[in-house]
């Protein structure tokens, strides 16, 4: 299995990039996010890596997170979702925003990624809802991917963009609750629907508004 390339980026097409490591071109089909948030052509890159195997097909997807690789993971476990309908999801939505939608239960949000149906688009929330907190706790413990020096003609790389604060914010926000004895499917919900409100929130902000809406309603 392939879980992660560094390298020098070759070349960038529409919805998939070539990655040299030494001397061997790998062809990386990524969201429209994760292109967005690589270097330019010429430059040193990192991805973390998803090995689709079927009886024709060797295909790589790439991610800038454990994170979006993880969300990309479960959406393909969903049936009716393969590969190309996930990139769709997270190209619309990001890792955090898949997050916050499936913890909120918000299949509208999931329908709005293109070829996304409603019916899909339920079941897609239906089915993963359970395993939002986990994946939301993952936002505070992994580390973008980080290139190495893989060809001594290629300078030492640049890091990669910074983890979102929010995904931070969210993870820590998540972990507190936690301790404070909340179930983790209300924890997610309610630090959901609060990034959601509050996106520039820091952790304690979001904690603050997470438990006024865990509050009882008298």
């Amino acid at each position: 299995m392939i879980g992660k390339l560094s390298g020098r980026l070759d070349y960038r097409g529409m919805d998939h990039i070539m990655i040299d490591v030494r001397g061997v071109g790998y062809i990386v089909y990524c969201s429209d996010r994760t292109l967005a948030a690589l270097p330019s052509v010429g430059e040193a890159v990192s991805v973390y890596t998803d090995l689709l195997v079927r009886e024709d097909l060797l295909q790589l997807f790439g991610f800038t997170s454990l994170v979006e690789k993880e969300w990309h993971r479960l959406l393909m476990s969903v049936q009716g979702v393969g590969a190309k309908a996930s990139m769709a999801i997270l190209s619309a939505l990001g890792a955090d925003g898949v997050s916050r939608a499936i913890a909120l239960g918000d299949w509208n949000a999931i329908k709005a990624a293109k070829g996304i149906g409603p019916k899909t688009a339920q079941r897609v929330v239906n089915e993963l809802k359970d395993k939002a907190p986990s994946i939301m706790a993952m936002g505070g413990t992994v580390e973008v991917a980080q290139g190495g020096a893989v060809v001594e003609a290629i300078e030492a790389p640049k890091p990669a963009a910074p983890l979102a604060r929010s995904g931070l914010a969210e993870a820590e926000a998540l972990s507190a609750l936690g301790n404070l004895g909340y179930a983790p499917g209300d924890a997610a919900a309610a630090v959901a629907e609060a990034a959601r409100d509050l996106p520039e929130a820091d952790t304690n902000a979001l904690i603050k508004a997470a438990l006024q809406r865990l509050a009882p309603k008298g």
